[in-house]
């Protein structure tokens, strides 16, 4: 049973979603972990302080975020359920349309792993580090989380394509073997081509895929202000030590935030070479809003079912009348003039209203398809979705009796009607016995020995989405990835470390023992000559409690010619240095 943490927003999430939730596992994280997760806090705070967008400081606390240790999903939930919104832990990515859906419901979907040492920078691969550090501070900012979530309710509807469906899987396991410190070059460089085959490949973008592009560049990697000082507020910047500092250089272009950002397409294995300011968040919903308008669940029509087929998922189109159609369409019929006459879905289907499964119309019911006209009977003023009692007695609809139906499409239904469905006063369903279905051109579309032919009541396919409409009865296991992320087995050797690294905490914590120190780092010296962090809180110890003078002094000359000597690591040391110079504490944050 998932946990809710006693946070209304986790325990109202549907069913399909709850299935990616995974257990935080707390115990999990390594000392070395922890320590990663503070050097990134401290750096952050100390250089997001003068460039975050104000909230963020004090949005930290808010969330429940703390700056020497990972923080529990408990605390989470119990501070962010006081604005409103909840966490839940994830393993890694998950599809664009369930992450945009957790986000209609106000559940903040975070990475339950962390990123490894040597990504302490940056990791394409979504960590507890981006998700909590990253996006949670913000959402405490009441326009911002109404953007967020109206974003997830949007989102939640945009067609996506099969190939949008690829690169998420090719992204996911580039991002997986680019945090597994045993993988091997080969596989990285042969998952980066396919990411590049796929993007390179995508053809005309989907609704989805021109969405996640607004989303990239807001909620990962936005600025707010003006374009000559902005500020940061987006999670990707916010949680990267690198890229928050040289997103700021002259080098990344500043553009303003407008609907024409849909057209900048980005990559998340590489720093962005120019981001996006918006003026306020308001700006965002007004960008947000006109895509919307263009998007397929707000136009319907054939286009829209058009789209639908490309994708060859399970979609809803939803007639005029109310009455909500899902299945994986596969034909659609076109006038002259392009105007729908009927679609067709092939395989299990479902029909609905206002997102509830018709009683006796679900899946298991409509097991092959269902295909149905779409428009007006000849000679028909009013609709046929809007007759009232005596226009179907007029027409002939009347119950164990049979009717001949002509449509202006040319589309011909006869048999006897077995059933009328009504809901708030419009006809959304007619079921006939001994049905014989025909198209302008004679093409049989139903038959007698078919069974009971249910015929779908609409002038108009007003809407189109992606999934199902009622998605807890129809998407009863949703897509979940078959690649799962690297639990990393420790050797004794690395076990060892992390004892160095949690006595190093204990010290810290419990201000005693430093004269322990000094065996920790000639074991360091000795058996870890790699590591680095680990000497620089000890260092840190020693000149916050003016200790051990000539151990110290040592301890110094050692990352000094560390970071001399190896590139990667000169500017994560010197940027540790210079904090232990100017110190950061939790209770900075709190004030």
């Amino acid at each position: 049973m998932i946990n809710d943490f006693n946070n209304p927003q986790v325990k109202n999430l549907p069913k399909h979603l709850r299935q990616y939730i995974v257990d935080q596992q707390y115990e999990r994280y390594t000392p070395i972990d922890h320590s990663v997760w503070r050097y990134v806090m401290r750096q952050n705070y100390s250089y997001l302080k003068d460039v975050a967008y104000y909230p963020y400081i004090k949005g930290l606390s808010r969330a429940g975020l703390s700056i020497e240790s990972i923080p529990d999903l408990q605390t989470m939930n119990d501070n962010l359920g006081k604005i409103g919104w909840g966490a839940v832990t994830v393993d890694g990515f998950i599809p664009p349309v369930a992450f945009m859906e957790y986000q209609s419901y106000r559940v903040l979907v975070i990475a339950a792993d962390i990123r490894q040492i040597h990504h302490i920078a940056y990791t394409p691969a979504p960590d507890i580090i981006h998700e909590s550090a990253g996006h949670a501070p913000i959402i405490a900012d009441t326009d911002y989380n109404n953007y967020l979530s109206y974003f997830g309710s949007i989102g939640a509807k945009a067609m996506f394509s099969s190939k949008d469906h690829e690169l998420y899987e090719a992204i996911r396991r580039l991002s997986i073997l680019k945090e597994d410190a045993n993988a091997s070059l080969a596989d990285i460089k042969k998952a980066q081509k396919k990411v590049e085959f796929c993007q390179d490949n995508l053809g005309d973008p989907s609704e989805m895929a021109l969405l996640s592009r607004l989303h990239w560049w807001t909620v990962e990697y936005g600025l707010i202000g003006t374009l000559e000082n902005p500020k940061i507020y987006g999670a990707g910047l916010l949680s990267s030590i690198g890229e928050s500092v040289n997103c700021m250089q002259e080098g990344v272009k500043k553009l303003p935030y407008n609907l024409d950002t849909v057209n900048y397409s980005y990559d998340i294995t590489k720093e962005q070479p120019q981001l996006f300011v918006t003026p306020t968040f308001q700006n965002l919903i007004d960008v947000l809003e006109a895509f919307a308008n263009t998007m397929s669940f707000r136009k319907g029509g054939a286009e829209s079912v058009l789209k639908a087929i490309e994708s060859k998922n399970p979609c809803t189109a939803v007639y005029s009348s109310g009455l909500q159609v899902t299945g994986v369409f596969t034909d659609i019929g076109l006038s002259k003039n392009d105007d729908l006459l009927f679609i067709k879905t092939t395989g299990l289907s479902a029909l609905s209203h206002q997102n509830k499964t018709l009683v006796g119309h679900g899946k298991e019911v409509h097991q092959d398809g269902f295909s149905s006209p779409v428009g007006k009977l000849k000679n028909s003023a009013k609709a046929l979705e809007n007759f009232n009692q005596d226009d179907l007695t007029n027409a002939g609809i009347i119950i164990n009796e049979k009717v001949n139906l002509h449509f202006e499409s040319g589309i011909s239904i006869s048999g006897k009607v077995k059933g009328i469905l009504i809901k708030e006063e419009k006809v959304l369903l007619i079921s006939f016995e001994d049905c014989t279905a025909k198209g302008d051109n004679g093409q049989i579309i139903f038959q007698p020995d078919w069974g009971v032919y249910d015929m779908a009541v609409g002038e108009k396919i007003v809407s189109v989405f992606c999934g199902a409409a009622d998605k807890d009865a129809y998407e009863e296991i949703p897509h979940v990835s078959t690649t799962q992320t690297i639990k990393l087995e420790f050797s004794d050797k690395q076990k060892a470390l992390h004892q160095l690294y949690q006595k190093v905490r204990d010290c810290r914590e419990n201000q005693q023992q430093l004269a322990g120190l000094h065996q920790v780092f000639e074991v360091l010296k000795d058996k870890f000559r790699d590591d680095w962090l680990c000497a620089l809180e000890i260092l840190e110890i020693l000149e916050q409690h003016q200790e051990q003078e000539r151990l110290s002094k040592e301890i110094r000359i050692y990352l000094q010619m560390k970071a001399a000597v190896e590139p990667e690591l000169k500017k994560l040391i010197n940027d540790g240095l210079a904090l232990i110079a100017n110190p950061v504490t939790q209770l900075i944050i709190q004030e």
